[in-house]
């Protein structure tokens, strides 16, 4: 049901705790914001010693209280608890609970997953662009930003959002308080922050008023609400010694029209307690079944945004048409390959290549209709070593994490004519990309996109093809 990465209200991932040597952390110090960086800060110094900084703007002055800052730590992080010298792009926070000023004046640090919430819109997508372009120049071994790309970050979804950049989250993952309420972790943390609203998430996850239950034996809730409407699907992950009877008490509370199931994430199981484990959605033309924690775009409009991109770049150069051969790798559900199928017909083939066995089960019920389509559940590399095939094109979709150079090099070998990258995010892109350049292919094509407003995520789409 989340992202590859966590699709929850945190895109980063499962929280960290803070360092055991506390050093300075607690202090404050005052600061002059320097340049962003990579993962949702800014960088400063202070005595002598880098500090990553939370919840501000280059160019400010700020002071801030050091949440990680151990004697022999290489640099320290921080949060903003007071603007001195405000930027003309900072605006006030839409959601008071992510507010770090705020939040730290009531004695406690801001929710994570909302670290761009206090600038515009528009200083946002320059400051993804501006990673993007950081990381490109120094990981990817370009000398400069690359022509092919228009340098910009596209804005998405703003018919529905009004420009706002607010509810486009059909998928979210929350924590749950000692207490049992609803709740939402600090930015790599271990405190829990009672929450009453997720601004970011959709009418129909709001609409569901969690933070009214009494969740005491859970320990994490993630909800999926697809965009089409259908019926919203409630994951309730139980903590240890949690009873059946404690956990239909809990479904007894959810809203009468949402599916709820008890998950295991170690295990990956799914457990129905009410209604059906999996939910139903719509893109591009195709109905798509994804079960439990299974892998979807949280953007209602990213399905569309990305496979339009990805379908235009390969057709452009000819690398995607009836009768052709393809791979869809890392392939989810099968967003991608019921579209490949589409346009390479039945005289063509696909690949549809998924690691994960419940979500390749999802993609085998999607895509049974579609003959011409090949569903494997396993590691890209050895698939692909295994089943050796002239592709014209392959989709690669990768976590948070990419490829990795071992699969490049397998893609290298495996000499399709194309590769269509789909990234969300862009140090590990840009890290593949350049094992891809060393091994004689160029970037044909970039585009980027916000897909996760307020956020320091983007995601991107790249044509790669063999060099001359």
């Amino acid at each position: 049901m989340t992202a590859r990465t966590s699709t929850a209200a945190r895109p980063s991932g499962t929280p960290l705790q803070e360092t055991d040597e506390p050093g300075h952390t607690g202090e404050e110090a005052v600061l002059d914001v320097g340049p962003v960086a990579h993962g949702g800060h800014c960088v400063a110094h202070h005595e002598g010693r880098v500090v990553f900084v939370r919840h501000a703007i280059p160019g400010e002055k700020v002071r801030v209280r050091l949440t990680d800052a151990g004697d022999s730590a290489k640099f320290w992080r921080a949060d903003v608890i007071e603007v001195l010298e405000a930027s003309p792009d900072r605006v006030e926070h839409f959601w008071r609970a992510a507010d770090s000023p705020r939040a730290w004046s009531h004695g406690h640090p801001p929710v994570g997953g909302a670290e761009f919430g206090h600038m515009t819109l528009a200083r946002q997508r320059s400051l993804k662009a501006d990673v993007l372009a950081e990381q490109l120049t120094r990981l990817a071994g370009f000398g400069q930003v690359p022509s092919v790309w228009t340098g910009g970050v596209e804005a998405v979804g703003e018919k529905y959002d009004g420009g706002t950049g607010l509810g486009w989250r059909t998928r979210a993952s929350f924590s749950v308080t000692p207490g049992g309420k609803l709740g939402m972790h600090a930015h790599r943390s271990g405190h829990i922050v009672p929450v009453r609203e997720m601004p970011l998430a959709s009418e129909a996850i709001n609409a569901l008023h969690l933070w009214d239950l009494d969740l005491q034996g859970v320990e994490r809730v993630e909800v999926a609400a697809p965009a089409n409407g259908s019926r919203p699907l409630l994951l309730l992950a139980p903590a240890p010694g949690t009873k059946d009877k404690r956990l239909r008490a809990i479904t007894a509370q959810m809203p009468g029209d949402a599916s709820v199931a008890a998950f295991d994430p170690q295990a990956g199981t799914v457990t129905q307690l009410r209604g059906r484990t999996w939910v139903q959605e719509s893109a591009v033309g195709h109905e798509y079944r994804v079960t439990g924690e299974g892998f979807w775009q949280i953007h209602r409009d990213a399905p569309g945004t990305l496979v339009g991109a990805v379908t235009e770049f390969l057709q452009q150069g000819d690398f995607l048409h009836p009768g052709a051969v393809v791979a869809d790798l890392y392939a989810g559900a099968g967003l991608f390959t019921a579209v490949l199928a589409d346009a390479v017909g039945e005289t063509g083939s696909v690949l549809s290549v998924e690691g994960s066995p419940g979500t390749s089960r999802d993609a085998r019920k999607n895509l049974h209709a579609a003959p011409q389509v090949e569903v494997v559940q396993g590691r890209v590399e050895t698939v692909l070593r295994q089943r050796p095939r002239k592709l014209d094109a392959l989709v690669l979709d990768p976590p948070r994490a990419g490829a990795g150079k071992a699969v490049v090099g397998q893609l290298v070998a495996s000499q399709p004519r194309a590769i269509a990258y789909v990234s969300c995010d862009p140090a590990s892109f840009a890290r593949d990309l350049g094992y891809f350049r060393r091994s004689g292919w160029e970037l044909a094509g970039l585009r980027a996109f916000d897909l996760y407003p307020h956020t320091h995520h983007l995601e991107t789409v790249a044509l790669l093809t063999q060099g001359p």
